[in-house]
């Protein structure tokens, strides 16, 4: 399916006094069509908030809405273009490949970047004051996965791969955190083996945990398929950290199959008052439940309109702005700081959760981990 770029928040004033923020998302394939539409309600709510409470110092704020399709190149010419129409920042963005290049392009234009979703540590090569991230760092939210796996008795670890930059580091990750612990590793390309030889691999190597590190709807939901079929994995446990099972389409997929499929969620196991109230209005106008990436669209565009309010249209001011940050948020109150490790300005740390969908409910996530 295709998703058309959403029209902006505002229609453009002819005298171009709009505040223009480019808004990036994956809205095609084979982008994450569903979390690109999610984050791209969240901001739009936000951003039709503001206008509706006065604008930016009277003038309202318009988002720019560019599908980046997840391809790099594609991102990277959407900034450029961006930044030639005089957008103030960027906001966005759910793959982190995708995130990397736009901010890394940013920061060689010195444009201001909030980037919504894309956990890679590394967003730059080297520490920018130009780029500031929403979401968690992969580092700290799978190293909460890991713990998880590890408290529920998980020592011998499956990894089913694709090649990526974020597959790898996401390996990487598991691996150094799990293995002073006991832990053991094993990868499976899937590249080169089909779901039936998964499933094989599975049974040779006796591991009781197969992580998903692969894209939806394929290959992973195939596998998913192939290891629920298969009695000699009964007892295999199938996880997915990257979040996979959070949007609609999974369930659409898998039915049954996909529940009990413990992965990675950026919500409270509480919303406060805000974040109620913000889900009631995704809820509507999603027509669906909405996913903690819509929540993190929102804060994007909560958080810029706040500087602009505060520190004025300038880019720089506007970059220099992000540590003094203090904002509520939907899913608590965010600042901004640096991390070791991290090369951009990180909100240190949104809640994370380990959560599941319950094979007797599926429509009810189970919290089963939290950190």
């Amino acid at each position: 399916m295709t998703t058309p770029p959403s029209p902006p928040a505002v229609p453009a004033r002819p005298d171009g006094s709009s505040v223009r923020i480019g808004a990036l998302a994956p809205l095609t394939r084979p982008g994450w069509v569903e979390a690109g539409r999610h984050l791209l309600a969240g901001m739009d709510l936000a951003a039709r908030e503001v206008n509706d409470a006065g604008g930016i110092g009277g003038r309202p704020l318009q988002l720019l809405v560019r599908d980046t399709a997840a391809d790099p190149q594609r991102a990277e010419a959407a900034v450029d273009e961006l930044a030639g129409l005089g957008v103030v920042a960027l906001a966005g963005e759910y793959h982190s490949v995708v995130a990397r290049a736009v901010a890394t392009r940013a920061d060689a234009l010195g444009l201001p970047y909030l980037c919504s979703s894309a956990v890679l540590d590394a967003l730059t090569q080297a520490p920018t004051k130009w780029v500031a991230r929403i979401c968690p760092a992969q580092s700290h939210s799978w190293r909460i996965y890991a713990d998880f796996l590890l408290g529920a008795g998980h020592r011998r670890i499956a990894l089913a791969t694709q090649p990526s930059v974020y597959w790898a580091s996401g390996a990487r990750i598991l691996r150094e955190h799990l293995a002073p612990h006991g832990g053991t590793v094993v990868g499976l390309d899937l590249t080169e083996l089909s779901p039936e030889a998964v499933c094989d691999r599975l049974a040779r190597h006796g591991a009781t945990v197969l992580l998903l590190l692969a894209g939806v709807p394929e290959p992973a939901v195939s596998v998913v398929k192939a290891v629920r079929d298969d009695e000699r994995l009964a007892e295999v446990l199938i996880g997915a950290p990257a979040g996979q099972p959070e949007f609609a389409e999974w369930a659409e997929l898998l039915g049954g199959a996909g529940t009990a499929v413990p992965f990675l969620r950026y919500l409270p196991e509480r919303l406060g008052p805000l974040g109620t109230r913000v889900g009631t209005a995704l809820r509507e106008q999603l027509g669906q439940e909405p996913s903690f990436v819509a929540f993190e669209g929102y804060d994007t565009v909560t958080v810029l309109a706040d500087v602009l309010r505060s520190h004025g249209t300038e880019r720089a001011r506007i970059a220099e702005a992000w540590t003094s940050v203090d904002v509520e948020g939907t899913r608590g109150r965010i600042g901004f700081s640096r991390v070791s490790g991290v090369s951009v300005a990180q909100w240190a740390w949104p809640p994370v959760q380990v959560v599941d969908q319950d094979p007797a409910n599926a429509g009810r996530f189970r919290t089963l981990h939290s950190g």
